[in-house]
C-alpha cells in the first residue's frame, strides 16, 4: 500500500479506501455485521487506513460498524463521514430515493454530535457534505459552522461528495473556488471523465485533494460483466437500460491491452489510472468480498501505467472508443 496526504490535515490516506456503503446501505447485497466488520479489519490488515461513510448508510449502520471493527486503532486511520441527509418526518420505503436535505446550523451540529456518538471519537478526520445542491454551497451560516466545528476540533477538515449520480458540475466548482474547500469526492473513471477532468483541473488550481468513488463504472471496469450479466431488482444497475452494459463491454473490451502479461489485473489498471493524477489522494472501489479486496488492495504495488498506456486511454476515451454514441442511461 502507498499512502498521500489530504489537504487540510497532516493526515496521510491510503491509495485504495474502503467505502463503506457496499456493507452497510443494503444496496449491494445483504451483509451480517460479523461479515461486515470481518472485511473492515481485513482491510486495516492489508494497509487501507482510509474509510469512508456516512451517516444515512443503513440509518448510521455504517458508522456504528466502523467503530466496533477498527476499536483500538482509531489513531491509525482516517475516517471520513457525510452529513445533510434529514430523515426526520420522511414516510414511506425509502430504497435509493433522496432523502430531505437540512443544512441548518442546529441541525449540522445534531448530526455532528450523533456521528461521533456512533464512531465512539472525539473527532472527524474528513466531514463531508453528502450530495450538496447549489442551495447548500450558497449558504453562508452552513460554511461558518463548518468553521466553528473545526476550531473547536469536532472535525479536522471538510469538504463535498457531490452525487448521487454523476454530474455536478456547478456546485464542484463553486465549492472549490469559492469555498475553498480542501477535499472532494466525485465519481470519475476510464469510461465517465465528465465533468471529473474538470474538477480535477480545479483541484489542483487550489491545492484540494480529489477522493474518487466508482472507479470501475459500477462495475464494468472490474471486468467480471458480460452479456449475460443481470443484476437483482434492489441493485441500481438493474434500473439502466442495456445498451449500457452492451456498451460499456465493447470499451472494456478494447482497454484489456492494460492487462498484458499479467502485470495487473483489469480492476487493478482503473485504479492505476486515477492514481497516475498527484491530486487524487485516495480511490474508493466498492468492495464485495475478502478475494475482490485483496485485488484492489494490492493495486497501488502494481507496476504503474506507462506513458504510453496513458496516451492509448486518452485517445480511445476521445474517441468515444470508436463507438457512436446512443442514450445509455
Amino acid at each position: 500500500m502507498r499512502y498521500r496526504p489530504l489537504a487540510g490535515t497532516n493526515l496521510q490516506v491510503s491509495e485504495v479506501g474502503f467505502g463503506v456503503w457496499t456493507v452497510s446501505a443494503g444496496w449491494w447485497g445483504d451483509y451480517t455485521d460479523e461479515q461486515a466488520i470481518a472485511l473492515l479489519r481485513r482491510a486495516f490488515e492489508l494497509g487501507i487506513t482510509f474509510f469512508d461513510t456516512a451517516d444515512t448508510y443503513g440509518d448510521g449502520r455504517g458508522e456504528t460498524l466502523l467503530a466496533e471493527a477498527l476499536a483500538g486503532h482509531r489513531d491509525e486511520v482516517v475516517i471520513a463521514t457525510k452529513f445533510g441527509y434529514d430523515p426526520t418526518g420522511h414516510t414511506g420505503p425509502r430504497g435509493q430515493r433522496e432523502l430531505p436535505q437540512n443544512w441548518s446550523p442546529a441541525f449540522v451540529r445534531a448530526a455532528c454530535e450523533a456521528s461521533l456518538r456512533r464512531l465512539r471519537t472525539d473527532r472527524i478526520d474528513l466531514w463531508q457534505l453528502h450530495n450538496p445542491k447549489m442551495d447548500a454551497i450558497e449558504r453562508d451560516d452552513l460554511w461558518q459552522t463548518l468553521e466553528d466545528l473545526r476550531r473547536e476540533g469536532k472535525i479536522l477538515t471538510y469538504g463535498v461528495a457531490l452525487g448521487p449520480r454523476i454530474g455536478w458540475r456547478e456546485e464542484g466548482l463553486r465549492a472549490l473556488y469559492e469555498r475553498r474547500v480542501p477535499v472532494i469526492q466525485i465519481i470519475h473513471n476510464l469510461l465517465e471523465q465528465e465533468p471529473g477532468a474538470d474538477l480535477i483541473a480545479a483541484a489542483r488550481e487550489t491545492g484540494a485533494s480529489v477522493l474518487v468513488r466508482v472507479p470501475h463504472s459500477s462495475g464494468l471496469l472490474e471486468g467480471n460483466l458480460t452479456e449475460d450479466t443481470t443484476f437483482p431488482p434492489t441493485d441500481h444497475r438493474s434500473h439502466r437500460p442495456r445498451s449500457w452494459l452492451i456498451e460499456g463491454l465493447q470499451k472494456v473490451e478494447q482497454l484489456r491491452f492494460l492487462e498484458a502479461g499479467g502485470r495487473r489485473t483489469l480492476g487493478q489498471a482503473a485504479l492505476k489510472w486515477l492514481l497516475a493524477e498527484p491530486v487524487i489522494a485516495s480511490t474508493l472501489p466498492n468492495i464485495y468480498n475478502a478475494e475482490q479486496l485483496a485485488e484492489f488492495a494490492a493495486a497501488p504495488d502494481v507496476p504503474d501505467l506507462t506513458a504510453e498506456e496513458l496516451r492509448r486511454c486518452a485517445e480511445l476515451y476521445a474517441d468515444n472508443f470508436g463507438l457512436t454514441p446512443s442514450a445509455t442511461g
